[in-house]
């Protein structure tokens, strides 16, 4: 049996993995799918857990490199968790798995997509490479931890770009364990990788990764585990797989294909670039015009009604991001809700001047976003948050620049009544139909959804709607009544032209 030499006591010294470590570890074992955030993004939730085998030969140290292949594209990597046998286990009971557990590490899963196809499934040569492996850099004592309450985070560059909980798995780890040693003897020192979740994507050379694990209080931590990518040299030889990236496996890599930079799926909403020409137009006139010209074009059920916003002074445009949300049922919010859902999958993925409308349902009962996610999203750059149902802490969601409507203020947490379900497709908010891609005008008078096939045209007559009343103001305030001019007969159609005329020139 091995014996790791912990130190545990208010200044906690963790045993460092080392080469002794490598080199007790006589197999490495990885699982496919394990978290609900994954399954999501893989849009795949599996009944049994599946495996794959990587050499030994793979694992290397905290703070090393790894080598991209010449000639491949995709270098994926994947954050996870890893964890170390202690005592032999064969044909152990779940009750007792864990504790032939020595220690938790992190761990990254890194594999070449360019070379998937080649071995049918094996991962050999894709999840292979020596390298592809690194864990560290200190080993966390499982008889320390509780291995529902450990979180995973990966940093590509320095950006956050993984980050979830064990609290949740699709399968415990002590499953796992009692799993594998059902066909097979986990021997001593062999390391089983527990899957990872969403947020991986493709590393280039220069690029530097770093996974951490810790316990969910923060309390012990393993480090963080940091390895850089540097660019192969050797080509590979003729007799053999050559590397071959298509659209199929960028998607994959990149974990989407807006991600991959691919166009989307024919037939997805896709929006249109709001220009900034337009976009001045649009914050030029008011809501009510843009309600009356709307009106012209038989358009009256594009208003989100019933709504407050925490910055009434604010009036924002933007193209609409969308997120649904579902009436909690248990066992779905088991798969959907926790993790990286559907709902910070929005709050991640919004961009610069956008909007996130939410269909909560006009359910009051809960909230649908709180501060933290509210202040991701203006960090992201989003221009506002819509949502037609609760906001949890209130004070600080008012407290940010950017501004949220939304029904009302509520203390408790979406998973109440909600489940977050998808995202870009659409929606219904406050008795109003939206879109991917339609344009939001959003002010202290209300809420407008605008299809932007017609956005131009509509700025255009608002703008010249607006002179108009303009003129007609100044009319009135001169004392003249509003028979005959509001709206315009041809008498004052004409003096207008000639005011008009007058205020071009």
């Amino acid at each position: 049996m091995i014996v790791y030499d912990f130190v545990l006591d208010e200044e906690t010294v963790l045993e460092q993995v080392n080469g002794d470590t490598l080199a007790a570890a006589r197999k490495v074992i990885a699982v496919h799918i394990n978290y609900p955030s994954r399954a999501a993004q893989r849009g795949r939730t599996p009944e049994q857990p599946s495996y794959f085998l990587k050499p030994s030969s793979s694992l290397s140290l905290s703070g090393g490199t790894v080598e991209r292949p010449a000639g491949c594209e995709l270098l994926g990597f994947e954050g996870e968790i890893a964890l170390v046998i202690g005592k032999a286990a064969r044909r152990v009971s779940i009750e007792d798995a864990w504790s032939h557990v020595a220690a938790v590490t992190a761990s990254n899963d890194l594999g070449v997509y360019d070379l998937r196809y080649a071995d049918k499934g094996s991962n050999l040569r894709s999840k292979g490479g020596d390298g592809f492996t690194p864990v560290g850099p200190a080993l966390i004592p499982a008889d320390a931890v509780d291995p529902s309450q450990l979180r995973i985070r990966t940093w590509h560059n320095g950006d956050l770009v993984q980050d979830d909980t064990t609290e949740d798995l699709l399968f415990p780890f002590a499953r796992l364990v009692a799993d594998l040693s059902q066909l097979l003897t986990l021997e001593e020192g062999d390391m089983i990788l527990t899957g990872t979740p969403a947020g991986a994507s493709v590393a280039r050379p220069g690029d530097v990764l770093e996974v951490e694990v810790t316990t969910a209080d923060g309390g012990l931590s393993t480090g963080r585990l940091a390895t850089t990518v540097e660019e192969g040299t050797t080509p590979f030889a003729d007799f053999g797989a050559q590397p071959k990236a298509d659209d199929v496996q960028r998607e994959e890599a990149y974990g989407s294909r807006a991600a991959a930079g691919l166009p989307a799926e024919p037939g997805a909403a896709v929006g249109p670039a709001l220009s900034p020409k337009l976009k001045a137009k649009l914050e030029s006139v008011a809501t009510a015009t843009l309600s009356s010209q709307l009106r012209k074009r038989g358009l009256n059920n594009v208003s989100i009604d019933g709504l407050q916003a925490t910055r009434p002074d604010r009036k924002v445009v933007g193209l609409a991001r969308t997120l649904r949300y579902v009436p909690n049922r248990e066992d779905l919010f088991k798969t959907h809700g926790g993790g990286f859902n559907a709902q910070k999958k929005a709050i991640d993925s919004v961009n610069d001047g956008e909007i996130l409308v939410m269909e909560a349902r006009g359910e009051k009962g809960t909230g649908t976003v709180g501060d933290i996610l509210a202040l991701r999203a203006q960090v992201r750059g989003a221009a506002a948050i819509i949502t037609d149902g609760g906001v949890r802490d209130f004070t600080a969601v008012a407290g940010l620049d950017m501004p949220t409507y939304f029904a009302n203020p509520h203390p408790a947490v979406l998973g109440r009544l909600h489940i977050p379900w998808d995202t870009d497709i659409t929606i219904a908010c406050g008795g109003a139909t939206v879109q991917p891609g339609d344009i939001i005008v959003a002010d202290a008078d209300g809420i407008l959804v605008i299809p932007p096939a017609i956005a131009e045209d509509l700025a255009d007559d608002c703008i010249q709607q607006e002179k108009e009343e303009s003129f007609i103001f100044e009319m009135v305030k001169q004392g003249n009544s509003v028979d005959g001019l509001y709206p315009m007969n041809a008498e004052w159609q004409a003096r207008y032209n000639e005011w008009a005329g007058k205020t071009n020139d």
